[in-house]
């Protein structure tokens, strides 16, 4: 099984430097023991300005505001879990009072 290859953001950075300077992509490429598209996905990225560029492993860069919503969206999903328990077991108890309170 073939071990997928990881590349620094450094290293993305300057292979497109290397590769705009040069005005090659194809010996950049194959001097750095990358295929040429992999350049051109980096350069689109890093042309890309509305979130930064490369997070690797598809995980997301995420602004302070995108984490603190995240966390209260777990936090909400938490709650509402705590609270429909919390109803079940009401109704599981009231159940059982009726029964005693009937004898």
């Amino acid at each position: 099984m073939l071990q997928r290859k990881k590349y620094t953001h450094e290293f993305k950075i300057k292979a497109i430097e290397l590769a705009e300077l040069k005005r090659d992509v194809s010996s950049v490429a194959e001097d750095l023991g990358v295929d040429r598209s992999m350049i051109y996905r980096w350069k689109r990225e890093l042309d890309k300005k509305e979130q930064p560029c490369f997070p690797g492993n598809g995980q997301k860069n995420l602004t302070d505001q995108e984490r603190e919503l995240k966390r209260l969206q777990h936090e909400l999903d938490e709650v509402r879990m705590e609270r429909d328990i919390l109803k079940k077991a009401i109704s599981i108890f009231s159940k059982t009072d009726r029964k005693f309170s009937n004898s």
